[in-house]
């Protein structure tokens, strides 16, 4: 159960970091995007939460590529503009967040070595897990840039802030040696140092 426990808590990481930048920016900025060829934040949201829903419903049983999923449909968010559109596209995100959790509680250690199949493919639940590992902070990685760019010099650092480094170290180094999980410690570094 290490190992699941392990993997709920780098979902919930790269998920809070995701919030953590979404939560920064007006609502329209959600739509914004640098170029025709960019996502806006509001479309890599839909397409992450999409995929979660594809490949985490029944996912013991049936193929993570669901029929009724609309892949190309996730980054057209041309109909979705508009303060109501928020709300509607947080509903999703949360949905597609809630499936993975579900489905990552009903495994057991007994279900990791069984063979799931992605498009076909058979994967065993721990690499079929950690495809989804890869795959979303790639994703989270997108908003948390787009976001930053869009926020410019306001942008309140979701990790070590620049020059911050020897104080941050010097927190982590000031307790005795102990095992943890680096997600149950936040980041937490007092703002009005230089």
């Amino acid at each position: 159960m290490e190992y699941l426990q392990s993997t709920k808590k780098l979902f919930a990481y790269y998920r809070g970091l995701a919030e953590g930048a979404i939560a920064q920016l007006q609502p329209e900025q959600l739509f914004a995007a640098q170029n025709e060829d960019c996502n806006s934040i509001a479309a890599i949201m839909r397409h992450m939460a999409g995929n979660m829903l594809s490949r985490w419903t029944d996912f013991l049983t049936s193929d993570g590529e669901k029929p009724w999923r609309e892949r190309d449909r996730e980054f057209d968010v041309q109909s979705y503009a508009g303060p109501e559109t928020v709300v509607e596209l947080r509903k999703y995100w949360d949905s597609g967040w809630d499936c993975l959790f579900a489905a990552l509680d009903s495994l057991t250690n007994n279900d990791l070595q069984a063979t799931v199949y992605i498009r076909n493919e058979g994967h065993s639940v721990t690499d079929a897990i950690a495809r989804q590992l890869a795959h979303y902070p790639y994703h989270v990685g997108q908003i948390v840039f787009a976001a930053k760019v869009l926020k410019q010099a306001s942008w309140d650092s979701l990790s070590i802030p620049r020059n911050q480094s020897a104080t941050y170290n010097q927190e982590k180094f000031s307790v005795e040696r102990h095992e943890a999980h680096f997600t149950d410690s936040p980041i937490q570094i007092k703002k009005d140092q230089p």
